[in-house]
């Protein structure tokens, strides 16, 4: 009933020649450096919400908090989620929202031929995840804007996004500009922003699926139970040109990583 509303709601929007309004929530996992004492990987995930359905996305988080045992106030933030049970319940959870969808980028340092500042290690992954997004809103006929989790060591500001953001449109990329807010991304907590907080699960249940644990295991239950709302331009199309993007993008490293396509 809720979903024929929305369907009813965005169809009224487009005949009126509106357009309908998406929002991306990013977050991060894993370390930006290439150092040989970092991490293999770093990841970049986007929750992509539209305006219509946030009410129903900050309900969820309500809710997640009550079942997690957390208290209204509280940040939920994967680590802090330390029992498997506790993260499988959060993934599953996120993996059931229909408003929710997820895109994310998996930087392989190791399989990089050459190495990349700490700085720009982030603004490389960015490109690739707005282009996605683009994509998102473009193809839904949407305007889409984003927020960013605020980082540090080093800090990225509001004026180096903004002066980034020009930098790609000077350039050429795949990224669709006017399914995007001109206004540009914005910065903030995720103590501010709560739904930041469900990008925070989304990007570190996809970083347990790589990232290998002090017993040299990965556990990829997390991103399966996340696989419905993962990214796909249609059934058939490639989940890594889209929800599961890897970089680099060649065959030998779309073959060390089977696993992905089958999602």
């Amino acid at each position: 009933m809720a979903e024929a509303a929305n369907s009813a709601e965005r169809a009224s929007a487009v005949a009126a020649g509106g357009k309908r309004k998406l929002h991306a929530f990013i977050d991060e996992a894993g370390v930006r450096s290439h150092s040989n004492a970092s991490s293999d990987y770093f990841i970049m995930s986007a929750v992509v919400v539209a305006d219509e359905n946030l009410q129903e996305a900050q309900d969820f988080l309500v809710r997640l908090r009550k079942e997690l045992g957390r208290g209204p106030a509280d940040q939920l933030h994967w680590v802090a989620l330390s029992k498997h049970e506790q993260r499988v319940h959060a993934a599953k959870s996120l993996g059931a929202q229909e408003w929710a969808t997820i895109s994310n980028v998996i930087v392989c340092k190791r399989r990089l031929s050459g190495q990349l500042a700490v700085n720009q290690t982030y603004l490389y992954t960015f490109r690739f995840l707005l282009e996605r997004l683009s994509w998102i809103a473009r193809d839904s006929q949407a305007i889409l804007s984003y927020t960013l989790a605020h980082i540090t060591r080093p800090q990225m500001t509001l004026p180096e996004l903004r002066q980034y953001e020009a930098a790609l449109k000077s350039t050429q990329t795949q990224i669709c500009w006017n399914a995007l807010d001109p206004k540009g991304g914005k910065i903030d907590q995720p103590t501010r922003i709560e739904m930041l907080q469900v990008a925070d699960l989304a990007a570190s249940a996809t970083y347990a699926a790589f990232n290998l644990d002090r017993y040299g295991n990965t556990e990829r239950r997390y991103v399966n139970e996340l696989s419905r709302r993962l990214y796909r331009y249609t059934p058939q199309s490639a989940l890594t040109s889209y929800g599961m993007k890897l970089h680099p993008s060649d065959a030998s490293t779309k073959a060390a990583y089977p696993w992905v396509a089958a999602l």
